[in-house]
Order: structure tokens, then sequence, then C-alpha cells
């Protein structure tokens, strides 16, 4: 006797879509989010963070390249990718080219339009960058995704 398997589960057309989409479509929540007064401070905050870790990883190696702060030497588990920027922080152990500084100083602008809504905002935009509208707005050549 043999057992057929059971037919796919189709999810509810609304299940598809996540919070964040659902959240952004709220006028005022957007607004609310994304006005300076609330954004700035969150960028603030996650560059003060980034700069603590980036130092205490990176034995203190960090530097000023093009408005970003440069925190080198991290352990590869320190970040992710071959580098990422918190806030104005960009955390990496040697990845460090004019072209990847390029890319990441346009998510320091992200970063600096969105504060800590960036967060659940990049990880909505899903982590193939090749389709990911922050890595996209950056520059894949230059993030050396192409």
């Amino acid at each position: 006797m043999s057992q057929e398997p059971p037919p796919p589960v189709t999810p509810h057309p609304r299940a598809r879509i996540g919070i964040v989409p659902r959240l952004s479509r709220v006028r005022w929540l957007r607004w609310l989010l994304l006005t300076p007064v609330v954004a700035r401070p969150g960028y603030w905050f996650a560059t003060a963070c980034a700069l603590f870790w980036g130092a205490l990883l990176g034995r203190f190696h960090v530097s000023r390249q093009g408005g970003l702060i440069v925190a080198a030497n991290l352990p590869n588990w320190g970040f992710g990718r071959g580098g990422t920027t918190v806030g104005a922080v960009y955390l990496t152990n040697t990845n460090i080219t004019p072209g990847i500084l390029e890319h990441e100083a346009v998510h320091r602008a992200q970063w600096k339009r969105y504060g800590l809504a960036f967060i659940p905002l990049y990880v909505s935009a899903g982590q193939n960058a090749l389709h990911n509208r922050f890595e996209i707005e950056a520059g894949l050549k230059r993030g050396g995704y192409v």
C-alpha cells in the first residue's frame, strides 16, 4: 500500500507579506519613524554601538576615511560578508578599497535617513544582494557583488 505525499500547503496571499511591508503602508507610522527627529538619534546610537564593537574587537585600529569610520582588523565573525556598515562605522577585516568605501558610504547615508528602522527594512529587502534594494542603490559592482 503506497502512501501519496500530502498536497503542498499554499500560504494565504497575505501571509507572504511580512510585517515591515505592512507597517510601511501606514503613513503616519512611516512618517514618524523616518522623521529626522526619530531617525537621527537611532543613527547616532547605532554608530556609537558599532564604534565600541569595532574598536574593541579590532584592537583600536580605527580610522576616518571618506566620511566613514573604518574599524579594521576585526575577526571574521565580528561582521557580515566582506564588511558591514552600522551607522557611520564600517566593520571589516582587510576589505578596504576605494570602491568598497564608496559603496559603504551609501549605506551610511541610508542609516542616516532611516535610523534604526534601517535594520528591519534591510532584512525585509532580502539576503540576496542582487535583489536587495539597498545593495542595488549602493552599487552592486562597487560592493563586489557582480
